[in-house]
């Protein structure tokens, strides 16, 4: 079968396709350059440098007597000598002599400038864009906590100062039959023990008590695979730092529950008022029989 054009966006363990969107409009370049990684912005800027010296050096070719002292088909001589003109050097060996290489050689130099200043601003923004380094658990565990089954993950604060004012909401989501027959995606917010801390320097745990009014309340492991049940986790914050609200997100699928489990204390008080916090053991789970 033909595949059909589209846009694929990858949300966690989702893939989807857009199709029929409409036009991009141009702005959009830039907010796909800003979702780049690393190495995939190096390697954007680098091609895009040397397309654009491949093919002045084609234009000086074209009119060769245009430009003093560059060799008659020397393709290497025309390329470096369009590097020195884009980046302003001019080290005086080459140099133009025709009106022809004057104005090739004035577009170059604006070219040059305007790719300069737009490269430094998106540079600029990707090291100034605020992150949440936030590490959530691989898995999410259902196990008793104060008498009643609870299901429960962590999340653990990366940077080595707290977050201020950090919100947390959990949703879940599965697949379930409506009278009409069919079959029809349902969410669900739960409802936390807490959803919101003034200050968050370390690693807490979030816990859904399941109870008669808990979308999970009856479900096994089997009944979570038929419904195809997944789970979001959302933190938002104040980055103390830089004073910008910054947000993260993970997701569940039925794959990651863990029934009669529950994670291993991580704090021990060494006095003092001192807590030691253990990040190497943040996955780890013992038995906790239901």
């Amino acid at each position: 079968m033909k595949k059909k054009s589209g846009v694929v966006v990858h949300v966690g363990q989702f893939e989807f396709l857009k199709i029929n969107t409409g036009k991009r409009e141009w702005r959009d370049a830039y907010h796909w350059i800003l979702s780049l990684s690393w190495p995939q912005f190096a390697a954007l800027i680098s091609s895009a440098y040397l397309a654009l010296n491949v093919i002045f050096a084609f234009l000086y070719e074209l009119a060769p007597n245009s430009i003093a002292e560059m060799p008659r088909g020397s393709f290497s001589a025309a390329f470096f000598f369009s590097v020195q003109t884009l980046a302003t050097v001019g080290y005086g060996h080459m140099y133009p002599t025709t009106l022809y290489g004057n104005i090739l050689t004035t577009v170059e130099i604006m070219v040059g400038m305007f790719g300069l200043a737009v490269m430094t601003g998106l540079i600029f923004v990707r090291f100034s864009r605020p992150t949440a380094r936030i590490e959530f658990t691989r898995t999410v565990v259902i196990a008793p906590f104060d008498g009643r089954p609870t299901l429960m993950l962590r999340v653990a604060n990366l940077r080595h100062y707290g977050m201020a004012e950090a919100e947390f909401k959990i949703m879940f989501m599965r697949d379930e039959q409506i009278k009409e027959g069919e079959t029809f995606r349902r969410f669900y917010s739960l409802k936390l023990h807490f959803d919101h801390i003034i200050t968050f320097p370390v690693a807490l745990t979030l816990r859904h008590t399941i109870d008669e009014k808990s979308p999970l309340y009856g479900m096994t492991a089997e009944s979570l695979q038929e419904s195809d049940s997944r789970l979001v986790v959302s933190v938002v914050g104040i980055e103390t730092v830089i004073q910008a609200t910054v947000q993260t997100q993970r997701d569940y699928s039925w794959r990651d529950f863990r029934f009669g489990e529950r994670f291993v204390e991580i704090y021990t008080e060494t006095g003092e008022g001192r807590l030691t916090v253990d990040y190497g053991r943040l996955h780890e789970t013992e038995p906790a029989p239901l």
